[in-house]
């Protein structure tokens, strides 16, 4: 970290909300932390190459299987098989994390993301690909993105101060939202015009990129006071999450929203119905395309004060819009849905960070991320499988909607159930609140 970017910690917290800005300004992201902080700038356009590749495969490895098997089933199976990579390493990583220097973790993992890229591409060079290849290596790229993921979400508040970790988030998901659009708009080009080894060769050579980057940073080695990797160590974390309602809440929500209203698992059978790989390609994009627009203008998410309700409002959101994506009759109506989707879950996501990062010590902060890997991840992965083999015994479009409609009851329950969470207001957040039991 250079001189003069450690974070400070007693900084005012309603100074992470209020940043004077009027006019248009009020709503233009702010790219500030991009300009003030070196090692944040090398993370960011690091991870902005390797996402996209990352996404390209993401999209090539559903179309291969369902182009090997024609199983919905078989595609929505995939998300289990994460799930399992995700819950097997998830609290082991965090730990990592807390007690070791968090570049090299992250490091370490990008190359062996980048052994897995290469696999995936020896395999669909053979005559007949194999599909239990697909699961494994599905799997291994889950178990090291799983260790590799608390190590990243813990390095930004070591990155940036704490008066920039909105902007922050905010342009973390700009990086991400830009990689969604283009990189399954480019995945489908690609499978369709000079196929699928060429598209696995592509996401190898951005971790090769990445890998650059990550060189370049300067060492983010573990706090003084950090333990070594423990079950006891763990026990403390999930204390702490289970401790305060603010983290709970953000947790359930997400969970809700993403077991039931997760569609990507529909998108290879609904790609051949629409027209091909060229659709499931804008199918993928749609939800980034809305989550692109909302970070654009996310300046206004500064001004908001009560992150528990805009988390909830954005989750119901979420459930509103996949349910007009499952009635939608035309593939430019179910784009407009997705894309309105894809909107309400990068707001959900942005008030979900900020939470967790101004509300959790940096001597937990690992622990927490694997927490938060977990539901993050668990959500979406067990989503894919329900909505895969709903759509088996009745029809995507059907599938989609009943997910939708359950996700705005959950939410709704969840809003109901958890009030702590739904009266939480940053502008109330201490350093002593945020300091672990004793």
């Amino acid at each position: 970290m250079i001189e003069g970017d450690e974070p400070r910690v007693g900084a005012d917290p309603v100074a992470l909300i209020e940043r004077p800005r009027e006019g248009w300004r009020a709503f233009a992201l702010d790219m500030s932390p991009l300009r003030k902080h070196r090692d944040f700038r090398l993370l960011f356009a690091g991870q902005a190459v390797t996402f996209l590749g990352s996404m390209i495969t993401y999209v090539a490895v559903p179309y291969q299987l369902y182009d090997l098997t024609r199983s919905t089933f078989l595609v929505g199976l995939l998300g289990l098989v994460e799930f399992v990579g995700v819950i097997s390493m998830g609290f082991f990583a965090g730990a990592l994390a807390d007690a070791f220097d968090r570049r090299r973790m992250v490091r370490l993992t990008e190359l062996g993301l980048l052994v897995v890229s290469a696999l995936l591409l020896a395999n669909a060079l053979l005559d007949r690909p194999s599909v239990v290849a697909l699961f494994v290596l599905a799997g291994l790229a889950t178990v090291l993105d799983a260790l590799q993921r608390p190590s990243l979400n813990a390095l930004l508040p070591r990155l940036v101060p704490r008066e920039d970790l909105v902007p922050a988030a905010a342009l973390g998901s700009l990086r991400m939202t830009i990689g969604m659009i283009a990189g399954p708009a480019v995945g489908g080009i690609l499978i369709s015009a000079v196929g699928l080894s060429w598209t696995y060769g592509i996401d190898v050579a951005t971790f090769g990129f990445s890998l650059l980057m990550l060189n370049r940073m300067r060492a983010v080695p573990p706090p003084p006071d950090a333990e070594r990797p423990s079950i006891r160590g763990i026990v403390e974390g999930i204390q702490f999450a289970r401790s305060r309602p603010e983290l709970m809440g953000t947790y359930l929500v997400d969970i809700n929203a993403m077991f039931f209203g997760m569609p990507n698992a529909l998108f290879p059978a609904l790609a051949l119905h629409y027209g091909g790989a060229e659709v499931l390609g804008l199918l993928y994009t749609a939800p980034a395309v809305g989550a692109f627009l909302a970070t654009v203008t996310s300046g206004w998410t500064g001004r908001v004060h009560r992150h528990g309700l805009a988390v909830l409002w954005a989750a119901g959101l979420w459930g509103v819009a996949i349910l007009g994506f499952g009635l939608a009759s035309t593939l430019w109506l179910a784009l407009v849905f997705l894309g309105l989707a894809g909107a309400a879950d990068m707001i959900s996501g942005v008030f979900r960070s900020t939470i967790w990062n101004t509300t959790i010590p940096d001597a937990l902060r690992g622990r927490l991320a694997g927490i938060e890997l977990i539901s993050y991840s668990s959500g979406p992965t067990l989503g894919n499988v329900e909505a895969g083999a709903l759509a088996a015994v009745t029809s995507p479009r059907f599938s989609a909607s009943i997910g939708g409609v359950a996700c705005v009851v959950g939410t709704l329950a969840l809003a109901a159930v958890l009030p702590e969470f739904r009266r939480y207001d940053c502008r109330q957040v201490t350093p002593e609140r945020t300091a672990p039991s004793a």
